[in-house]
């Protein structure tokens, strides 16, 4: 129990989970996640919707909003349940940790109303217009621009690393607003449709054959006037709040789920002969012990103002997922360079490609956890410069 659980809570969590879990929704347990986004789409859309319309989506929101006002303990309490009932990786969390939260403590009534509703019921879904291809994670180098005509923001330049944009009905999007302005002056954050005219998505081909990541061109698309949030010019101020909400309460239940895979390598080491070498198996009790350390971590960030460990949550995280996933590789052995099916007569000659296995998917996927959502080059500048006061 996570201090500050409301008595009883975890319990009507799990039990709705477990009913929710059965009849149509039975076959979505397990699907989607981090190189998955592609499983059963549709199937987890109906499953998002499903869990708005019994009041399990945006728990920590405000009861005006459709939130149950939910302590911080009992948001990581539902989290933990949704990853022990192996529930369908979620479709709208995009919307409902990053955008929700910085319209919350930014929008003005009206774009509250507009907003929010469709977050929580599941039926409009976002991506993040943060990267771009000259400025990767140094955020306050974008160049994608815009400029009020006619009462309307007309946005010109592109994004790229962009989740789930082919899917997306909304994206925010940080534009250079003021022209002539430098580094993290003149920016504004908009909310842009996605579905509109200038605008295109291009699904970009990951290492483990599918596409979640894209690059997304914006050729004088238009979004209203008042889709900007916060005050045009203080994008940067609404950005880094964004960014401190994604550091939030879903991140046991993301432990959760390392944990399920750090048992699958322990799992494979042993039927392998891989746990008999020394070598390896001081790397699964790191990898054992490393992960204790990244939940009493979280545990420590509980509360309003988490502190200065809340700054290396993502670094901590990311390294320790992609040696996580070298390691899988490493207890495998010799079969862990073989797709599945490669080894069937003619499949390497054709350059036909078989399925991965769940251990080589983790290996190559996590070799982009270290870049998206701020490279670790990145963290480590920002724990050096803001958190230790180091100069640049």
């Amino acid at each position: 129990m996570i201090p500050g659980e409301t008595p009883g809570f975890r319990e009507q969590a799990r039990a709705w989970l477990e009913e929710a879990l059965g009849g149509e929704f039975a076959a979505a347990r397990g699907l989607g996640g981090p190189g998955r986004e592609h499983e059963g789409h549709d199937l987890r859309l109906a499953w998002e919707r499903h869990l708005g319309a019994h009041g399990w989506t945006c728990l920590g929101w405000p009861e005006r909003y459709g939130g149950r006002a939910a302590p911080l303990a009992d948001q990581m309490a539902f989290h933990e349940e949704y990853a022990r009932a192996d529930a369908p990786a979620r479709v709208g969390h995009i919307g409902e940790t990053l955008v929700g939260p910085t319209v919350l403590e930014f929008g003005d009534e009206e774009q509250k109303e507009r907003f929010l509703p469709p977050i929580r019921r599941g039926e409009e879904l976002w991506c993040q217009g943060y990267s771009e291809p000259d400025a990767g994670s140094d955020l306050a180098a974008v160049r994608t621009s815009a400029r009020l005509e006619g009462g309307e923001w007309v946005i010109t330049g592109q994004k790229v690393w962009t989740s789930l944009a082919h899917v997306a009905d909304w994206c925010f999007v940080l534009c250079r607003t003021e022209p002539g302005s430098r580094r993290h002056h003149g920016l504004s954050y908009l909310l842009v449709p996605m579905r509109g005219p200038g605008v295109t998505v291009r699904p970009i081909t990951q290492l483990t054959g599918t596409s979640e990541f894209n690059e997304v061109f914006f050729d004088g698309a238009r979004t209203a006037a008042g889709n900007v949030l916060g005050a045009p010019g203080d994008g940067w101020r609404v950005a880094m709040a964004t960014l401190r909400h994604e550091r939030g309460a879903s991140t046991l239940g993301q432990q959760l789920g390392f944990r399920r895979e750090l048992a699958k390598v322990v799992e494979t080491a042993r039927r392998t002969g891989a746990a008999d070498d020394p070598v390896l198996r001081d790397r699964l009790v790191r990898a054992w012990l490393e992960l204790e350390v990244m939940r009493l971590n979280a545990l420590r960030m509980l509360g309003p103002d988490p502190g200065p460990e809340a700054s290396i949550a993502k670094l901590y995280w990311s390294e320790w997922h992609r040696r996580l996933g070298e390691l899988a590789q490493a207890v495998q052995g010799r079969a862990g360079l073989v797709r599945a099916g490669l080894v069937k007569a003619g499949l390497v000659k054709a350059g036909l490609v078989g399925e991965l296995n769940e251990l080589q998917r983790l290996y190559l996927f996590s070799r982009a956890d270290t870049i998206y959502a701020g490279s670790s080059e990145i963290q480590r500048n920002i724990i050096a410069e803001r958190t230790l006061g180091l100069p640049r």
